[in-house]
């Protein structure tokens, strides 16, 4: 039986995944506070859903009734804090964020989607698919979605639908009925030192799982107990494919879903690109091994509106398009640019990239600039460097030095909304994983009133 406690205090509350067990929190009662390091729109949310939150490192400040009281922290947040060293030292019981989405998640019916990228968009639409038209469902997300504004869903069922990240090994503290897995490109080679190490991390937590697991074609997980169906785009191959895949006028695209249970016609997919056609793909194949009626999964996808900073819309006019996305990766990059490219053929391809980690952008210059030479003109700022210290020599300017497209810039931020105003834009992408979000408000201000 699990202890429970009046007090949750949260360090590095402000993180996607942290702010949702900060809500789950809240919602059950609980006298939720934390801390984070900078000020955003989703701390203003949570202090405006009653939630304190405060900025500066300050010990004073957590719940004195230390028996009472559940520390959850963030590996994010560098040891040193002050706040965290006195919650080590002062016999608070502390827990990381994994490993208390681990213990809501026990007994549960858990879906969970893992991935190097695509998982925060799966999980959310799988989320979506089974609100609005199954029985419902609570969800833990890595993003806001749009449809519900939150990341947090909160239901009576006994479905859970959790992101499963890669990140620390965190994925490891679950164990899913139900598991898509999206992708295993080398990432986080800080924690793991080679892909090799992170993809047997993955094949661990693909053991995990006790019915399903629905993969992507190709990817190698090695013998498994559980029922392993696969997914693609449209190779034929997969068990799950797209097949008579159209595109509309309005960069919407329309397919049949062939899977091993038949054909499921005409299924629009509600959030734009090519790269949610296979998301789609991905959650449908999750929704129906989980029991759901094939018409209402089908229903579900065209009212899916998206997720926040992942292929997201701003502005859309004929005259300029701007569209914010969350990509840090050079695959999510390519993907992306390769699904905004096939939406507008003919227009100019401007995008802002900030590299996100000293160590991701080292280990993947070459990578990130085969992707982001594929746009019309880039604009390229200094390196976010998240929980990092800098690395000698490892700059933007070894991404800029490989990037063949026709043109180029490096600048830094504070320059970013002057250069804006003089160009000439058509279509406009902002990039990252770091403070990129914060120019998406005076952007899109300016875009609508120029």
């Amino acid at each position: 039986m699990r202890r429970e406690y009046d007090n949750i205090y949260m360090i590095g509350i402000g993180g996607i995944g942290m702010s949702a067990i900060a809500r789950y929190y809240n919602f059950k009662g609980k006298n939720v506070s934390g801390y984070d390091r900078t000020e955003s729109s989703l701390t203003r949310t949570l202090v405006s859903e009653g939630i304190k939150v405060h900025y500066d490192d300050r010990p004073d400040l957590i719940p004195q009734d230390v028996e009472n009281t559940l520390v959850i922290y963030t590996p994010a947040v560098p040891a040193s804090l002050q706040e965290r060293q006195y919650v080590s030292s002062h016999g608070y019981r502390i827990i990381k964020r994994s490993e208390m989405l681990g213990e809501i998640a026990e007994g549960q019916n858990c879906l969970a989607v893992a991935g190097t990228h695509g998982k925060t968009t799966t999980s959310t639409m799988i989320a979506h698919i089974l609100t609005e038209g199954g029985d419902g469902c609570s969800a833990f997300l890595g993003g806001i979605s749009k449809n519900y504004n939150t990341n947090l869903l909160v239901s009576k069922t006994k479905t859970i639908v959790a992101e499963a990240d890669e990140y620390d090994r965190s994925f490891l503290q679950l164990h899913p009925a139900i598991a898509a897995i999206t992708a295993m490109d080398a990432d986080h080679l800080d924690i793991y030192g080679d892909v090799e190490t992170m993809r047997e991390a993955f094949r661990e937590f693909a053991a995990q799982v006790s019915e399903t697991i629905v993969a992507k074609f190709g990817l190698k997980l090695g013998l498994l107990n559980t029922k392993v169906f696969t997914y693609h785009l449209d190779n034929k191959a997969a068990d799950c494919h797209a097949d008579n895949i159209r595109l509309d006028a309005t960069g919407h695209y329309t397919y049949d879903l062939v899977y091993p249970g038949g054909v499921l016609q005409d299924i629009k997919v509600g959030a734009l690109g090519k790269v949610n056609v296979e998301n789609s793909i991905a959650a449908a194949a999750v929704c129906l091994c989980n029991g759901m009626d094939a018409q209402k999964v089908k229903h579900a996808i065209g009212t899916f509106c998206g997720v926040k900073r992942r292929l997201d819309v701003h502005v859309n006019t004929p005259e300029i398009t701007y569209i914010d996305d969350y990509a840090h990766h050079p695959a999510e990059l390519d993907s992306t640019i390769t699904s905004i490219r096939e939406i507008f053929p003919e227009r100019k391809i401007t995008a802002i990239f900030q590299p996100h980690l000293y160590t991701r952008t080292r280990d993947f210059a070459d990578e990130f600039a085969a992707a982001l030479s594929k746009v019309d003109k880039l604009v390229l700022l200094d390196i976010y460097p998240a929980r990092e210290e800098p690395i000698p020599g490892v700059t933007s300017k070894i991404i800029y030095d490989k990037v063949t497209a026709p043109e180029k810039v490096m600048i830094r931020k504070d320059e970013l909304m002057g250069l804006i105003r003089k160009e000439n834009l058509d279509v406009l992408v902002t990039f990252g994983a770091g403070d990129i979000d914060r120019f998406i408000g005076p952007i899109t201000d300016y875009l609508l009133k120029k």
